[in-house]
């Protein structure tokens, strides 16, 4: 009898976790993802539409909507939960959408407006369900030790120049250069190109006239060298990201679609039958060599015996 029950035990067991499975895969497939996008998007214009009084939808069908669409993310989350368990905070984009999702459910508790104004977080389940937008983002997380780097370089030059500014003008111009404070705020002023030379720098060069000495070259190193090290450093995190994504992908065989495979496979069957006829020409060349240095062999053997039979 004991023996009868786990069996059954176990025929259960290994059909659930068979369908626990199945279950895994659905949701993580596709048309899952695709279905949530699409009430991603939906979610997002009705609350949208919830901003300004309209007279085609009644304010009660955008909130039914609004709690439909809910619904629909936490029993996502929920299966998820279930088939994948504590494996599934080892992901942190499934941790980013549990946190929107909880902060979802805390919008429709709450009766304070900026509460209800958490709900346009859900939109950003975008970055989670979009591939595009998820390497994006992951470029800018594997940045930002390069990014620090940087922001360390500009912090030093900003530095440097607030207090060259501050020797230099704070005693004619105390509202820009007054502390170094004042002199960061204004050289931030600066780098971002706003009002910076009919607003500061004309005004500072009509005391100091060599003052474009200090001004332009701030500005090429702050804002026109950084940036573009900035930029460099973002760029190459991505390139590095979609590299890694596309050897995963043809590695696990979803790089190609049937024409590209098929346009691939001809490729590489044209290019062996090439080697091929190389190989051919080739071995053909060696055989040629090789009967030619048998003739120099026998040639000299031939020689050497008539030098012998001369001798004697």
């Amino acid at each position: 009898m004991r023996s009868f029950v786990i069996i059954i035990f176990i025929f259960f067991y290994e059909n659930s976790r068979f369908a626990t499975l199945q279950i895994g895969e659905w949701i993580e497939g596709d048309f899952v993802r695709d279905v949530i996008v699409l009430l991603i998007l939906i979610n997002a214009i009705t609350m949208g539409l919830e901003t300004s009084s309209t007279e085609y939808i009644p304010r009660y069908i955008l909130d039914w909507i609004d709690l439909f669409i809910l619904g629909v993310f936490v029993a996502e989350l929920g299966i998820k939960l279930y088939v994948f368990r504590w494996e599934f905070f080892k992901d942190p984009w499934n941790i980013f959408d549990f946190v929107i999702v909880f902060f979802s459910l805390i919008s429709i508790t709450g009766g304070f407006s900026i509460i209800r104004t958490l709900r346009i977080l859900r939109t950003l389940r975008l970055l989670r369900k979009l591939k595009k937008l998820r390497l994006i983002i992951d470029s800018l997380l594997q940045a930002i030790p390069s990014i620090g780097w940087v922001a360390v370089l500009l912090s030093l030059v900003f530095y440097i120049f607030g207090v060259i500014g501050t020797n230099l003008f704070g005693a004619e111009f105390p509202q820009w250069f007054g502390t170094l404070g004042r002199t960061l705020y204004t050289l931030f002023q600066v780098m971002t190109l706003e009002s910076w030379s009919m607003g500061i720098s004309r005004p500072v060069m009509e005391k100091f006239p060599y003052a474009f000495i200090f001004f332009i070259p701030f500005i090429l190193i702050a804002t026109y060298t950084t940036l573009n090290i900035f930029i460099a450093v973002v760029v190459n995190a991505m390139n590095e990201i979609h590299r890694f994504s596309d050897q995963k992908e043809v590695s696990e065989g979803k790089y190609f679609t049937s024409e590209e495979e098929a346009d691939a496979k001809k490729f590489i069957l044209q290019d062996n039958y090439l080697l091929k006829v190389e190989i051919d020409q080739l071995k053909s060349q060696l055989e040629r060599m090789e009967y030619m240095i048998e003739r120099v062999l026998l040639e000299k053997l031939e020689k050497q015996k008539e030098k012998e039979v001369e001798n004697t």
